[in-house]
């Protein structure tokens, strides 16, 4: 999982990447370090043209997540061709995540 401390490189990110998964979470957050591998888990073995992030809120990327709007841990979001397709927010299951991605992912591995 890619480490984003900045927009610049969050910018990039997105930009240089047809499929994104952002994981929002800090070290002090127990659901957020949880599901953290379990997100990866499922990148790597069910959609592995699909890149992972992860932006802590709780260091260096916490001005990124004020002007990005998340004020609460854990938040997903799903990008595809830089735009934001979902986001999940504190309460949610990975199996929330999987159905979000199916489609899209199916869409953009066609291409």
């Amino acid at each position: 999982m890619h480490k984003v401390c900045s927009e610049e490189a969050l910018s990039a990110l997105l930009q240089s990447s047809p499929a994104v998964l952002l994981l929002y979470g800090g070290a002090n957050c127990g659901v957020c370090q949880a599901i953290k591998p379990r997100l990866e888990t499922l990148a790597s073995e069910e959609f592995p043209k699909l890149v992972t992030a992860y932006i802590d809120c709780q260091e260096a990327a916490g001005p990124l997540c004020a002007a990005r709007g998340i004020f609460s841990l854990p938040v997903v979001q799903l990008w595809f061709d830089g735009q934001r397709f979902a986001e999940f927010a504190r309460v949610f299951s990975i199996g929330d995540v999987r159905a979000a991605l199916e489609r899209p992912y199916g869409l953009m591995t066609q291409k």
